[in-house]
């Protein structure tokens, strides 16, 4: 049983890192938006001036195809490894396991020629499928552990009353694991949203391709002391991952706490 003065010092405790993470935040809108007096025009010159409508269109393409893949392929990747057992699945995990401590640093350059050699460069697909690749890593981690927490009567009571692999996954773990899931899905977008030096190489030359963050660093170049308007733009590129989170929350929360990671 928690004291109450145990709960205070907890309370206090996330009160001051709230107030360090907030912080920088505030200070930034409050420099955007020239409070009190609310002028919106940094927004509207940055918006015009750094083509973020199309900025910002590429990066819900990327990462919508991106999420959308890499939610399918480590949901069945994670049942598989989780809840089937077939020779070399194992070796298989550690595979996966492998690519979450490959940095995309290392592997960029081969990468981005592997890319240009089948035509995939300054292309949508050249950004999405080597994201995919690196989130699928995770995802099979995280979705694993999660089958790998469901009772096995249920798994057994489903194979009873005649349900197949394919309707047991669909019809009843994944609409159990719905937290663990928008858990994925959540990381999975910020990961890619913010996702920098990938499209700095392989959209190279394809101005119009550009994602939010790779703009915003052309839009840093052109306007390196007016602070007003850098800060109106990285309001503008960080708002939809955070209304995004906003929606999600309370799943991410419930996800981060029901144990999903749990072996």
């Amino acid at each position: 049983m928690i004291g109450t003065r145990e709960r205070v010092l907890n309370y206090a405790i996330l009160v001051a890192f709230a107030f360090v993470a907030l912080f920088p935040l505030v200070g930034a809108v409050q420099q955007a938006l020239h409070l009190p007096d609310l002028d919106l025009s940094a927004f509207q010159r940055a918006w015009r001036d750094g083509h973020f409508g199309t900025y910002l269109r590429n990066s819900v393409i990327v990462t919508t195809v991106t999420v959308a893949l890499a939610t399918v392929l480590s949901i069945m990747a994670g049942y598989a490894l989780g809840t089937l057992e077939f020779r070399g699945s194992g070796a298989l995990f550690l595979l996966f396991l492998a690519g979450l401590t490959v940095p995309t640093e290392t592997v960029v350059v081969p990468l981005y020629f592997d890319l240009r050699t089948l035509g995939l460069d300054n292309t949508y697909a050249g950004v999405i499928l080597p994201q995919v690749a690196q989130s699928v890593a995770f995802g099979s981690f995280w979705m694993r552990a999660y089958f790998r927490s469901v009772p096995r009567a249920l798994l057994d009571a489903a194979r009873i009353d005649g349900a197949s692999s394919w309707t047991t996954l669909w019809r009843v773990l994944v609409p159990m694991g719905r937290p663990a899931v928008l858990t994925m899905v959540l990381l999975v977008a910020m990961w890619t949203w913010n996702e920098f030096l990938l499209p700095l190489v392989v959209l190279n030359s394809a101005e119009d391709l550009r994602t939010a963050p790779l703009g915003l660093s052309f839009f840093q170049g052109a306007h390196q002391t007016d602070y007003t308007l850098l800060t109106a733009g990285a309001l503008i590129i960080a708002a939809p991952i955070v209304v995004l989170y906003v929606f999600l929350q309370r799943h991410f929360i419930t996800g981060m706490l029901s144990g999903a990671v749990k072996e």
